[in-house]
């Protein structure tokens, strides 16, 4: 535990731990020390912490659910059932956008106890949010809503086959090891026939955004749209660029949103400024693409394709790309709801040869749209 951890804190989660055990659950001594680890190396003034860390260390077994979440309403939140609720009721999710902590159902099916959300200080948003409005239409408020929203998107990654094998009762090849093996320990009985297949691993992916000025209605989202990107798969590297490039990924390790956005708004220094594509590309490729960065990767770049660079720079960098990465994703909020018709921008024609997938960013559907493809198309 660190020195920050004042005694009361962990006294108020050992004793969480003798409430569960009053219950009847099974939460032994080890159980507690690693519930206090758990919520140490997280927020313990934060209640979705502690309930996710308990959650994770203290239960067992999945009928062990509904007294766990009756317990922590009770003990941290000092909530009785309502009348008339069965035991143990589990709380219905919520599906708008709040800042509440919403004890997820334990068992599908079951019956609705108590409808009111855990109110941990900050109230829903009532704004009203247009999943097709474009970011450049939208006030302030609904763009945070949508940062909000942006958040919580869940993506997974695409995936390629590595040299490895696993074991896959529908693969193409046998197991002859395996079988081998059987047949030595089994002598007369003849053994069941084991498969192969070729094991998957997640592709890498490298997101270069463009933050400059006629990118201002929408950087500021795909930066966000990048950050979640970056927490939800295990290899993302996050560039921007304007005149120049910067690698933001260090600045992305953050578990706070917001102090994510800032500190990479920080380290980029051509915010709003002009727009240097090619140049840009060529000094990804020399300092990080042929380093190994690209290789087998997925390389997503945002941009309007408005350029004040030379038009022949950036089909070279592009070509020079396209032969280390697996595919390049060119993600151009000018596109709107016609991918299939590219804007007639002289960058865009530089580049176009060497674009494998055009999609468009310009409202939180499309965003939506293109996570969840990413694992096909990438």
């Amino acid at each position: 535990m660190p020195d920050s951890e004042s005694p009361e804190i962990v006294e108020r989660l050992v004793g969480f731990g003798h409430a569960l055990r009053d219950e009847g659950l099974p939460v032994g001594a080890d159980d507690v020390v690693m519930f206090c680890s758990a919520v140490a190396e997280l927020t313990p003034s934060d209640l979705e912490d502690v309930y996710w860390s308990g959650r994770t260390t203290l239960v067992h077994r999945r009928d062990h659910l509904p007294p766990y979440d009756e317990v922590f309403r009770r003990y941290f939140l000092g909530q009785a059932p309502p009348p008339g609720a069965e035991p143990f009721a589990a709380e219905p999710i919520s599906q708008g956008l709040s800042s509440t902590l919403n004890v997820p159902d334990s068992e599908p099916g079951s019956e609705v106890g108590d409808d009111r959300p855990m109110v941990l200080g900050r109230q829903a948003s009532g704004v009203e949010i247009r999943r097709d409005k474009r970011f450049a239409e939208c006030t302030p408020a609904e763009l945070a809503a949508l940062r909000r929203i942006m958040a919580q998107i869940r993506l997974e990654p695409p995936r390629r086959r590595t040299r490895r094998r696993r074991t896959d009762p529908s693969g193409a090849r046998l197991d002859i090891r395996r079988m081998a093996r059987d047949a030595m320990r089994l002598s007369h009985a003849a053994p069941a026939l084991h498969r192969l297949s070729r094991a998957e691993r997640p592709r890498p992916l490298v997101l270069i955004l463009d933050v400059s000025g006629s990118m201002a209605d929408h950087s500021r989202n795909l930066l966000q749209f990048a950050y979640s990107m970056h927490r939800a798969a295990q290899k993302v590297e996050v560039f921007c660029f304007g005149t120049r490039l910067t690698r933001i990924t260090p600045a992305l390790d953050r578990r706070n949103p917001d102090d994510a956005m800032k500190l990479a708004a920080g380290r980029v220094l051509d915010w709003d400024g002009g727009t240097q594509i090619g140049a840009s590309l060529d000094a990804f490729i020399r300092r990080w693409g042929r380093k190994g960065l690209s290789r087998g990767a997925t390389v997503v770049i945002c941009s309007d394709g408005l350029d004040r660079g030379a038009p022949a720079a950036l089909a070279d960098a592009m070509e020079r790309l396209s032969r280390l990465c697996h595919r390049i994703i060119w993600m151009n909020p000018l596109v709107g709801d016609h991918a299939d018709s590219p804007p007639s921008t002289l960058g865009m024609m530089a580049a176009g040869p060497f674009i494998d997938d055009l999609e468009s960013g310009h409202d939180i559907a499309s965003l939506e749209s293109f996570a969840a493809r990413l694992a096909h198309i990438g």
